[in-house]
């Protein structure tokens, strides 16, 4: 073991000793046994060991646990947000409809976490706002421990049930979409608050970009690229030629076919969908303000099945702050120093709803995604796919990506992920759409791929392009899918059906 690596040991062991000791006398206050106890009824909870959490599932029986967890070395206690009739009945890995079996409700939990905590700060109140402005007054707020918020909605404020759907088997599904929906409320204001407080300046320092280019046509996010200019070599040629995909220092030149060099390189944006660049059409985009990548104001993978999240008065292992609940007056001038454990007064998190309160919320969400799928359908299917001029439509799916489509019955998921993420990559569909196909596929699978993992792969396939596998490929035969189209790649199949029509449509045309 080197020097350093024993010197990091030693500061580890003294940030574990100093946590422990505060928790040990923290936990024994019979006060903040009984708050943590009746939060977590009905709930799974888990407690942290400095950096690893205990057994799942696991759930608190008497007040006096925490102090016996905090005896073994807990250093912190974390719960779920859904409700279940008994939590030590859950199986990891159960299928939705198990778990819909054994859940009996949820309280939607916002997480507002930012590097900064001014900022979280200037989020929460605008989330309470934006609650308040939906008919909710029964709202709990608490501080994780760190520099972020947490605001809770009580199950008890959710209608049990809207057209006809049960909302206890509606997570992660609608809290995610109530979430998503309070986001995109807010997020004006909140840019527009942050840099009311900091300047350009101050946000440029923190290494964040504050400006973001879009598409006037299509609203859609602009891609940074680089346009390169390239000059024959030749004294007697001496052509010209800019591309927006070559990087090389030297191309062939189309004219007398040879070497072109590199003479300039250009930062401009490109918009894929409408395929406009900056360079020739600098009126398309626009530049606006943001600080998207400064404060994640709504953390929604929060909403997820058994996620986990501190509880109201457990200890941060790094800060060594209590999770304490505050009043939303005390919002603007709220110092962690408030959360000194030593200092903890104990409040209620979990408020007594008004049953159905929050009905107008999860109207007003599920209206808005509604009306956000129906644009993307508009947007994204039938006529409007526009790949190098072909019309790109569902029905032109060969039968092996049709059969994918319909659910993975058996094992092979991340396989058949991996061919779907490839094959929509490569006709170039735009992400909402990818997204909304792949959420939609997932349902039907057998047992649904974790949505982090979908994310993750989504991400970077939309960085890294590789077409799909062939026809004939393993990928098809381990799904047990066979696919007869008479084509060697599934994109061919797609691509010759869309200029069949093109042609089709231009010979009727003519015949008009």
């Amino acid at each position: 073991m080197t020097n350093q690596e024993e010197q990091e040991n030693i500061e580890r062991q003294a940030k574990i000793d100093k946590i422990m000791q505060v928790g040990f006398s923290y936990y024994a206050r019979k006060d903040v046994q009984q708050a943590i106890f009746e939060f977590c009824k009905n709930r799974e909870t888990v407690p942290r060991y400095f950096e690893g959490f205990g057994k799942r599932p696991d759930m608190l029986d008497y007040p006096n646990d925490i102090f016996s967890y905090a005896k073994k070395g807990a250093t912190s206690f974390h719960c779920s947000e859904e409700l279940w009739e008994n939590p030590l009945d859950i199986i990891t890995g159960m299928s939705p409809e198990h778990a819909n079996e054994k859940r009996i409700g949820w309280d939607f939990l916002i997480d507002i976490d930012s590097k900064y905590l001014d900022y979280s700060k200037i989020a929460a109140e605008l989330m309470v706002k934006a609650l308040e402005y939906h008919g909710i007054k029964n709202i709990g707020i608490k501080f994780s421990g760190s520099k972020g918020l947490h605001i809770i909605i009580p199950w008890a404020a959710f209608p049990k049930e809207y057209n006809g759907q049960k909302t206890s088997e509606k997570f992660p599904e609608w809290p995610r979409i109530i979430a998503n929906y309070l986001q995109e409320m807010i997020h004006d204001n909140l840019t527009e608050k942050i840099f009311a407080l900091s300047s350009s300046r101050d946000l440029e320092d923190k290494g964040k970009e504050i400006f973001e280019i879009k598409c006037k046509i299509c609203n859609s996010l602009a891609t940074n690229t680089k346009m390169t200019k390239y000059k024959c070599k030749s004294n007697r040629c001496k052509s010209e030629m800019t591309s927006l995909k070559a990087n090389r220092n030297i191309l062939r030149c189309p004219s007398c076919k040879g070497d072109m060099e590199k003479i300039s390189e250009e930062d401009i944006y490109l918009c894929e969908k409408c395929k406009l660049n900056s360079n020739k059409n600098p009126e398309k985009f626009e530049k606006k303000a943001t600080v998207k990548e400064l404060i994640d104001s709504v953390d929604i993978v929060l909403v997820a099945s058994r996620h986990l999240f501190r509880v109201p008065y457990s200890l941060h292992e790094k800060t060594r702050l209590a999770s304490i609940v505050i009043d939303k007056e005390e919002i603007p001038n709220f110092s962690p120093l408030m959360a000194d454990p030593l200092k903890v007064k104990i409040k209620n998190f979990c408020p007594c709803a008004i049953e159905g309160e929050a009905s107008e919320l999860l109207a007003q969400a599920l209206d808005w995604q509604q009306k956000k799928v129906k644009k993307i359908e508009r947007e994204f299917t039938g006529d409007s796919i526009n790949v190098k001029d072909l019309k790109i439509k569902e029905e032109y799916f060969p039968d092996c990506i049709k059969k994918i489509l319909s659910g993975i019955k058996q094992d092979g998921r991340k396989r058949a992920l991996f061919v779907l993420l490839s094959f929509l990559r490569s006709l170039e569909m735009p992400r909402q759409y990818i997204e909304e196909r792949i959420d939609d596929w997932n349902k039907k699978n057998y047992k649904p791929l974790q949505e982090g993992y979908i994310r993750s792969q989504i991400d970077w396939f939309e960085k890294n392009k590789i077409l799909p596998p062939n026809c004939g490929s393993h990928y098809y035969k381990e799904l047990g899918i066979s696919c007869n189209c008479g084509e060697k790649n599934p994109l061919s199949y797609t691509i010759k059906k869309a200029l069949k029509n093109k042609n089709s449509n231009q010979g009727n045309k003519w015949k008009k």
